[in-house]
């Protein structure tokens, strides 16, 4: 049997938060039909397999796609939230894609959708998909571009499961399972030291968990983002404006890399949980003071490295062993989370690759991305806008992800329609920071020529720290 033949001017391989970004710009920025095909039976990507207590890392106000807002502005009253603006949940997230697909892309007539669909071209000119649930395939003829959103590979702990061996009779799952434990357990080891052990450290312990009842296995520490600081709205004009403009200073006045780090800390930029252990990552993760202040009471906090085996009562890890109460629930949060966005050229012939082209915020370049890609005449000029950003994970990484976005940023700004772009995009924070400032707020208008002085400063000492690196 022949495979069914589509058109189209644009296929777009997933259906996650990047590829649902870059289409709604594209369709508001251009005539372009699109096709989207997703293995997953809804639009939401990784958010279809994430734990149920998970949330963003960022305000709901800067994250989904430009075109129709996430949440409702509210404030987080939860006991650790600081009275900051709201994270969404999974849930809502997952609601939200799904209205802006039904409502939005399919209505307007331009967009096609196959969920449950497994793309099997090869991603230059045999374009093809095959439907995970009928077998039946289809083949795709591309008018413009292939559009390729799946570079963030991202691993979740439901559908990666542990690297390390696990005896029989040991008790060990995805924090997926956590809000359907139906007893108290006698202690709760959480393996793994990023987002999703600190998302999990933080629901155990919001849930009436004990501090002394929970074991924090941490490979690494990391350095950790203050949430306050990157709020949107001009309630919160000068604590963004300020620190944005101390994390410029400190790249302009380090000397070395231990000051960087140390200055960014001194300002407030970067946290650590152990004020005594010195980070050796960096993931971008967020946490407000409270919930700072929570994870540092857990008392049981291993650092052997990573686990190579977990027995009942007894863990072996890289550096040692470690004794735990009988009949403890281990929860494995040991996935990479965002394993991917490795660096690759963002237009490349026939083909668009979805990467970082910001500081670590995946929609909002998706989003720029599609702006380009409608705007600028050539691939060599649309790269040129488009360097790819480092994804965090080393301290370093944070230098790295700093010099590529200054690059980038230095030309969006001396473009007029991008620079006017970038003033409408709710995706980009520093848009719903300054989007309500008057001309005669004297005040705050010197802040942002005190940053713009900053940011100057900084670019001239960027190569002296990047020196540093090699």
């Amino acid at each position: 049997m022949h495979p069914d033949l589509l058109e189209t001017d644009y296929l777009v391989i997933g259906a996650g938060a990047a590829a649902m970004a870059f289409v709604d710009t594209l369709l508001s920025e251009s005539d372009a039909t699109v096709l989207m095909v997703d293995r997953h039976a809804q639009p939401g990507g990784h958010w279809n397999d994430a734990y149920p207590f998970v949330r963003l890392h960022q305000p709901s106000a800067c994250y989904g796609v430009n075109s129709r807002e996430l949440g409702s502005g509210r404030k987080d009253a939860s006991a650790l939230g600081n009275g900051l603006y709201e994270l969404a949940s999974g849930t809502e997230i997952l609601s939200y894609y799904e209205q802006v697909m039904n409502q939005q892309f399919l209505r307007s007539g331009r967009v096609r959708y196959y969920p449950m669909c497994d793309y099997i071209g090869d991603r230059t000119s045999d374009h093809r998909f095959v439907s995970l649930l009928s077998g039946r395939e289809y083949r795709v003829q591309v008018r413009r571009k292939l559009v390729d959103a799946t570079h963030a590979r991202t691993q979740v702990p439901s559908t990666h499961p542990p690297k390390y061996r696990v005896a029989s009779g040991v008790a060990c799952v995805p924090p997926n399972d956590l809000p359907r434990i139906g007893q108290p357990c006698p202690a709760y080891v959480v393996v793994g030291s990023g987002k999703t052990g600190i998302d999990t450290c933080v629901w155990l312990l919001q849930n009436g968990v004990a501090p002394e009842s929970i074991y924090w296995i941490m490979p690494k520490d990391a350095w950790l983002v203050d949430r306050a600081n990157i709020q949107p709205g001009l309630e919160y004009f000068e604590q963004v404006v300020q620190s944005v403009a101390a994390q410029y200073d400190a790249i302009a006045d380090a000397t070395s890399l231990p000051d960087l780090f140390d200055r960014l800390e001194q300002s407030g930029q970067l946290l650590r949980i152990d004020p005594a252990v010195t980070p050796t990552a960096y993931r971008g993760a967020t946490v407000s003071q409270a919930e700072l202040g929570a994870l540092r009471g857990i008392r049981h906090k291993v650092r052997l490295g990573h686990v190579q085996a977990i027995a009942p009562g007894r863990i072996e890890l890289e550096r040692g062993t470690l004794d735990v109460p009988t009949g403890a629930l281990h929860v494995d949060c040991s996935a990479r989370g965002l394993d991917g966005w490795d660096p690759v050229r963002v237009f490349d012939a026939e083909r668009i690759n979805l990467t970082l082209v910001s500081n670590n915020q995946p929609v909002f370049s998706a989003a720029l991305i599609a702006y380009i890609e409608c705007h600028l005449a050539d691939n060599h000029e649309k790269n040129a806008y488009c360097e790819p950003v480092p994804t965090p994970r080393l301290p370093e990484d944070w230098i790295r992800i700093w010099a590529s976005y200054m690059n980038n940023f230095v030309r969006w700004r001396a473009d007029p329609g991008l620079t006017q772009w970038l003033g409408k995009s709710r995706l980009f924070l520093m848009t719903t920071v300054v989007r309500d400032l008057r001309p005669e707020d004297t005040e705050r208008h010197a802040l942002l020529h005190k940053l713009a002085n900053a940011r100057q400063r900084g670019v001239e000492n960027l190569p002296r720290l990047m020196a540093m690196l090699t």
